[in-house]
């Protein structure tokens, strides 16, 4: 058994030093260069990348954190507007509403004063249509027609 591990022994030694001679170890350390450049550009990569989506989130959620904002400023002041819209219309409503009952009370009144115009019209007609047949009946003459004629005018005079 000594002499199996003996040869092994003199085989690596052999082995090695023929990879010494023939530069193996430069390679292998070359490879081994090229492989730790290579993950380390890939970790700074990496920790760029995370970065720039912390950075991203970051914009993200002020964005999003600014159109909150935005979006209840909008709100609140189309409730606002609403609400002065909307007692403008009231305003404007009872301003109409004013308006017409006044315009209605102001023709009501007219038609009244119209109506007792024509009721003391009409009454003053007939009062001397009937004076006018009273004196007729009951005073005759030349008296009677100045007497009539000078009533009729009072009568006139006086209820209009």
């Amino acid at each position: 058994m000594f002499q199996a591990e003996f040869w092994v022994a003199v085989a690596f030694v052999l082995l090695m030093g023929v990879f010494g001679y023939f530069g193996v170890h430069r390679t292998i350390l070359q490879a081994l260069d090229t492989r730790r450049d290579r993950i380390k550009k890939e970790l700074d990569d990496a920790r760029r990348l995370k970065e720039e989506a912390v950075k991203l989130v970051a914009e993200y959620r002020a964005r999003r954190a600014s159109a909150e904002r935005e979006a209840q400023e909008i709100i609140t002041s189309a409730k606002a507007e609403a609400e002065r819209i909307a007692a403008e219309a009231k305003t404007k409503m009872e301003e109409f509403v004013a308006r017409r009952t006044k315009t209605a009370e102001s023709k009501i009144a007219q038609a009244e004063s119209q109506a007792i115009a024509d009721v003391r019209a009409a009454a003053a007609e007939a009062a001397v249509t009937a004076a006018s047949s009273i004196m007729t009946q009951s005073v005759k003459g030349s008296v009677a027609d100045g007497l009539i004629a000078k009533g009729i005018q009072d009568v006139r005079s006086k209820l209009n």
